[in-house]
């Protein structure tokens, strides 16, 4: 029997699911359906043997490659998308069998990667009807499965904070760094209030990577900071959504600027979305960011019930609302990421915290 992790079968439901709907649904800043539906012409796939097009017709679905050129009836697509949400649906395992007819259908299709492979992370591009929309690359973002994160840069990603207020001796370091579980994200947080205990204070230095930084910096000169208080009061105070964090950061102030522009110019607000905005269509922390927008122009988000909504590029300012309001940060693994521990850099002594950015869970 065929099996498959959910993320695969995930991939195919909604490749499938696009085929024989013929089109796509635009979200709203709210996650629901804002009335604009754009009729797909076509879905471009990287499959084992090269790029094909799905092009789609009234009651069939035309399927062009090297070396295939064949239709396949529309409603078969339909059937076997339902199959496919049936059996995530009702099994919970990271490892599900294929339903009944869905093997042989993929062999006709000669699909034998779940999952399309490319190098510009992309999972498909769409052909709309509508001119107004160009050819676009699309990211899946499902809760039938896994949901990736918007930002997982591992230890590229921290953020340094320099331990100041007060000396500590080695051996009282090393009772602050002290852990019987290394893997425990909960003594990140009790370090730093130990800390504060002990007379010290944490305050912001940098972002650990350079070319981070640097990226950092197109949104900011001092975004940097900003992040680290966010992050600072993930840890400390257990607030995660990024609508919140930013509620608390236009109340602190930071970067100490003129009130004017925290309240009529919504300053943070404003940079925070652009940060997600970036995030969406191309930054990565290792990796040089020039502001240019990457293959992907737009997110397909699929909701525990299989729907499936759109956010394009097309549409910047809702995107970006959707973002801010359906964001969170999470809490990566100390030992992975390397973070949440004293360490001495130049004599001083320096705590990083990690910057992961998730989709809120609901």
């Amino acid at each position: 029997m065929l099996t498959a992790t959910r993320r695969e079968w995930n991939e195919l439901y909604v490749f499938f699911t696009l085929l024989a709907q013929g089109e796509l649904a635009l979200g709203d800043a709210d996650g629901k359906r804002s009335g604009k539906v754009l009729p797909v012409a076509m879905v471009s796939r990287q499959e084992h043997d090269g790029p094909r097009q799905y092009v789609v017709k009234k009651d069939e679905i035309r399927v062009k490659g090297e070396h295939m050129d064949e239709c396949f009836p529309r409603e078969d697509f339909a059937f076997v998308a339902d199959l496919l949400l049936k059996a995530l649906s009702q099994c919970h395992e990271q490892e599900v069998e294929a339903p009944a007819g869905v093997e042989e259908f993929l062999d006709a299709l000669r699909i034998y990667d779940m999952e399309a492979r490319t190098d510009d992370r992309t999972d498909f591009y769409i052909t709309f009807c509508d001119e107004a929309f160009p050819r676009m690359g699309f990211r899946i973002y499902s809760r039938l499965c896994g949901m990736d994160l918007l930002l997982d840069g591992g230890r590229t990603s921290n953020l340094k904070f320099e331990q100041t207020g007060a000396r500590f001796s080695q051996p009282t370091v090393s009772k602050i760094n002290f852990t019987d579980q290394p893997d425990n994200v909960a003594d990140v947080g009790r370090r730093m209030m130990y800390i504060e205990s002990l007379g010290g204070m944490l305050k912001y230095s940098d972002v650990a990577d350079k070319i981070f930084r640097s990226n950092l910096s197109l949104i900011d000169l001092n975004f940097g900071r900003v992040l680290g208080e966010m992050v600072r009061v993930l840890y400390l105070d257990n607030v995660s959504r990024v609508a919140e964090l930013t509620d608390i950061i236009e109340s602190r102030n930071p970067l100490k600027i003129k009130e004017e522009l925290i309240r009529r110019h919504a300053y943070y607000r404003h940079k925070v979305k652009e940060f997600l905005l970036a995030l969406a269509l191309g930054m990565r922390p290792a990796k040089i960011y020039d502001g240019r927008e990457s293959a992907v122009s737009g997110f397909v988000m699929v909701d525990a019930a299989g729907g499936l909504l759109a956010y394009t590029k097309m549409e910047r300012q809702v995107f970006a609302d959707f973002l801010f309001s359906h964001t969170r940060l999470e809490k990566g693994s100390p030992e992975k990421d390397k973070y949440g521990y004293l360490e001495r850099e130049n004599r001083l002594y320096y705590l990083k915290l990690n910057l992961k950015v998730g989709f809120v869970k609901k």
